[in-house]
């Protein structure tokens, strides 16, 4: 008998999950397999299960029917919200609104296994990079994420905190959120130099514990290590710190090159 995984008319590599594959998905969950395991045997992209367990309560709290009653109370509430005949807006650079949507719930659930764990800020990180412009004021993120004021200011001064946005003042004096190509390289200077108090505390402490003790040498093995990591990788984000600034042109091989007003180096794109 054919596992429930492969069972005929389950699989829909090219659409909206199913209820039988959601019921699959918590199957799967149940048995502690991998999000990339379950989605080989659905024959779905890792990132589609990914996003559904994440946005539907985690490995943990995941419940199918659940997940398939919340899907379509979104989708009926997307239709309600989108403007009809002539007042609808127009999509830049011919996009698909609602695949540019589903992108944004990508993203968004990229950077929250990237540690941002919670979800509001990570949507609001997700919102300002697939804009254009790379910034949004307070009411335009409150429009497009269809949030509280208070949700985007919280979202706000916490990635702010962390060098992930910053604020500008526009011609009209609007504060508007920024995210720009300087701010990666700001956040992984950041990140680098965060053990930084570890590092000092823990040679304080091979004075106090005595040299040549066994918790003096884990004491500076580990300062050692993360002074060498931290420096590695400031020093790496100085080296490449020139490709953010690159000027970059899509290729047919999905590879991307300096325009030639930008030098020589070619500069790989990122997956899609």
């Amino acid at each position: 008998m054919e596992p429930p995984w492969r069972m005929k008319g389950v699989v829909m590599p090219g659409g909206r999950l199913t209820q039988s594959e959601r019921q699959q998905i918590a199957v799967g969950l149940a048995d502690s397999l991998p999000y990339a395991e379950i989605a080989r045997r659905l024959d779905r992209p890792t990132s589609t299960i990914t996003r559904e367990v994440m946005r539907n309560g985690g490995p943990t709290g995941y419940r199918a029917d659940l997940a398939h009653r919340a899907t379509q109370q979104r989708t009926h509430r997307r239709r309600q919200a989108a403007p009809r005949g002539p007042e609808a807006t127009p999509q830049l650079n011919g996009r698909d609104a609602e695949v540019v949507r589903e992108y944004e719930e990508t993203l968004t659930t990229v950077f929250m296994q990237s540690g941002l764990s919670n979800k509001m800020m990570a949507r609001v990180l997700a919102c300002l990079y697939t804009t254009d412009s790379g910034s949004l004021t307070a009411s335009e993120l409150v429009q497009r994420l269809q949030v509280s004021p208070a949700s985007i200011s919280k979202a706000i001064t916490f990635l702010e905190s962390q060098s992930l946005v910053r604020r500008e003042r526009d011609e009209r004096r609007r504060e508007r959120y920024v995210v720009d190509d300087d701010l990666w390289y700001q956040s992984m200077i950041r990140s680098a130099r965060s053990n930084d108090e570890f590092v000092e505390a823990a040679r304080q402490g091979v004075g106090i514990l005595g040299p040549g003790t066994p918790a003096a040498a884990r004491l500076e093995n580990a300062a050692r290590f993360l002074d060498f990591v931290g420096e590695s990788l400031i020093r790496a984000a100085e080296q490449a710190r020139e490709v953010l600034y690159t000027a970059t042109e899509a290729t047919s091989a999905g590879t991307a090159k300096p325009s030639s007003d930008h030098g020589e180096t070619a500069v790989p794109t990122a997956p899609a």
